[in-house]
């Protein structure tokens, strides 16, 4: 989102708060979603992620109240304005879009800030239920604003983790520390190589149109719920894999002692395919970030399609519009594909040649009609900024 567009969609959002709540805003802030280059499902797993952040966002137009009252508005779901009383927020008591925002304040206050209330009203552009992080954007963008007019003095992985506790406890969904941390940190034109065991971070250039390659990211127009039970099937697999492992978390397994860790596990074959695709994953972040700091971008792509097939055969979390995106981005000249976020539906991304953007395109849009699925959405990727005040 360039300063101008950022300006004029502060500016709309400002104004329809001035509508709702009969007074100005105290401020305006915007967080991103993210796409994920590699490192699916690592996050959870103490492991190693490298996201960037979209230019699509969560913009949100907050004034501070000092009665306990918080009352909520999204431009994007119909309805009124929702109000609620701080005291009275209690964990997966909501099962609504407001359950989002209203967990965000209720971490604060369980973490000891003192946050008295809030007018707020949101609008976003980030696809929900396509992979990309919409629910963290939600998070992230509350989180700032409240972090700003309450002068909590948070930095951008102290908000992570309170969103992140707020998705997981409040909302009731067991996603990792990635997206939060991706909406809150993430600069333009970068990667974030991001270790989420101890939340060290590594901004990593990643400016694909400097060298004549694009990533495009491909919406299924499938939808997927974390909160849903096959993503927390995955947690509890990987968990009990470490645990029979007897180490602390997957994170811990070497790559170059996969093999002897899972003749340990016996007959445990669908832990056995859980912790090849985690072990195997985190290596393939690390080779991604070398070759990026190498320059040899384009050496990526490959590592892309390894990926996918670990997460469709190992993780069995890919689904036939997703598959069929990669194989037919492969087979039209792409240089990588995979499907990318949670799983289950949502988005793969495409790495290709600026050349062969359009065929690529347009192919993929035609398999899709052919096999009778719902046209998908598909844009570029461009590595943009993370969360802050636009006004």
């Amino acid at each position: 989102m360039s300063e101008a567009v950022a300006d004029t969609v502060a500016g709309a959002v400002a104004e329809r708060f001035t509508e709702l709540y009969g007074a100005e805003p105290h401020g305006v802030w915007a967080a991103p979603g993210r796409v994920n280059l590699i490192g699916e499902h690592t996050d959870y797993n103490d492991g190693f992620v490298m996201p960037f952040a979209l230019p699509h966002k969560a913009v949100a137009a907050v004034s501070r109240r000092e009665d306990g009252v918080l009352r909520l508005h999204s431009a994007d779901v119909e309805g009124g304005v929702t109000e609620l009383r701080l005291d009275d927020l209690s964990p997966e008591s909501d099962k609504n879009w407001t359950a989002y925002p209203a967990g965000v304040v209720w971490a604060l206050r369980e973490a000891g800030h003192a946050v008295t209330g809030a007018d707020v009203h949101l609008s976003s552009t980030v696809p929900s239920g396509a992979g990309l992080s919409s629910s963290a954007a939600l998070e992230v963008v509350v989180a700032l604003a409240l972090n700003d007019l309450f002068s909590l003095g948070l930095r951008g992985w102290q908000l992570a983790r309170l969103c992140q506790r707020a998705e997981n406890v409040y909302v009731g969904a067991p996603v990792g520390i990635m997206d939060q941390t991706a909406s809150a940190c993430c600069e333009a034109g970068h990667a974030l190589f991001l270790d989420t065991r101890d939340l060290s971070q590594r901004q990593i250039p990643f400016d694909l149109a400097a060298e004549g390659m694009r990533l495009l990211v491909v919406d299924t127009q499938v939808k997927h719920s974390h909160s849903e039970g096959e993503y927390g099937k995955r947690r509890a697999g990987c968990e009990k894999g470490a645990a029979l492992l007897g180490v602390d978390a997957l994170r811990d397994v070497p790559y170059a002692e996969l093999d002897a860790a899972l003749a340990r596990l016996g007959d445990e074959e669908e832990v056995r395919r859980l912790v090849r695709h985690i072990v195997t994953e985190n290596e393939r972040v690390e080779r991604v970030v070398s070759l990026l700091e190498s320059g040899d971008t384009r050496a990526i792509g490959p590592i892309l399609i390894e990926g996918h097939a670990s997460l469709r055969d190992d993780f069995r979390i890919s689904c036939p519009e997703l598959d069929l995106v990669v194989d037919t981005a492969l087979t039209s000249g792409a240089l990588g594909a995979r499907m990318t976020g949670g799983g289950f539906g949502g988005s793969a991304i495409v790495l290709a040649e600026e050349t062969d953007v359009d065929a690529i395109t347009k192919a993929v849009t035609e398999a899709f009609s052919a096999a009778g699925f719902t046209s998908p959405r598909v844009f570029e990727a461009v590595p943009s900024a993370g969360a802050r005040r636009v006004r």
